[in-house]
């Protein structure tokens, strides 16, 4: 049973891919989805090999995440919406998905009446099932544009990525009648940093060795990350096709 927060309103703001999951939940419903639309693994590790290479050049975040929304396009929203749920629960049954310590800081704040908001570059789609799981009820995420009831492989708006995540901090605040200063922030990648810097209270999940570096010359709080959890079977995500 939840006790309720005393003091000023605090929430907590956590990061999804490498943070609250092992893996990246882009990716790894891609392969799903794709597996589910009848495509073999080629052209998962093809297009996936794609957007590493733009990475591997120096393309911004932000713009590979807008192409990764490609894969999308013509995409029936409904049908995208229950394959998201389908991959969690697959997920959730092979185990290993979640990161341990950080869930616990989650449940942490949960239990002292904290409200946490889950910020993240990934899409409704994949982290409803997800916020739903932990109890969540917050959820800031990169929007694809959906128009007649289809993706149109563009965004709503920009990515929620680098300094977007911390205006989203400072609306959510706002919402919630908060004040940063005494917010909690939880994050993996050295593109957090801006949220992490919003907050009073900057936790960095260990993965990123730049940003585990800033952390220990800032004296930041670092929690363990955790091992990639195995790929789903494809077996897996042929059985959850229209």
């Amino acid at each position: 049973m939840s006790r309720p927060a005393t003091g000023p309103r605090r929430l907590a703001f956590f990061d999804v891919d490498g943070t609250l999951t092992t893996a990246t939940t882009l990716f790894r419903f891609l392969r799903y989805y794709l597996a589910a639309q009848g495509h073999g693994p080629r052209v998962y590790e093809q297009r996936r090999q794609e957007l590493k290479a733009m990475t591997a050049v120096g393309v911004p975040r932000e713009a590979t995440n807008r192409a990764y929304f490609t894969n999308f396009r013509d995409a029936d929203a409904a049908t995208v919406t229950r394959l998201g749920r389908a991959w969690f629960e697959a997920e959730l049954a092979r185990g290993g998905l979640l990161n341990a310590s950080a869930v616990d800081a989650l449940r942490g704040h949960v239990s002292r009446g904290e409200t946490v908001v889950l910020v993240s570059g990934s899409f409704p789609a994949v982290l409803w099932p997800l916020a739903e799981h932990l109890g969540v009820t917050d959820v800031w995420a990169t929007l694809p544009e959906i128009t007649d009831g289809r993706y149109t492989g563009r965004l709503s708006r920009e990515p929620m990525i680098g300094p977007v995540k911390a205006e989203a901090a400072r609306l959510a605040a706002s919402v919630h009648g908060a004040d940063l200063a005494d917010c909690f922030s939880y994050g993996d990648h050295l593109s957090d940093l801006p949220i992490l810097e919003a907050v009073g209270t900057p936790v960095v999940v260990s993965g990123d060795p730049r940003l585990d570096e800033r952390a220990r010359l800032r004296g930041w709080t670092v929690l363990p990350g955790a091992p990639e959890a195995p790929e789903l079977e494809l077996g897996a995500c042929a059985e959850a096709a229209p």
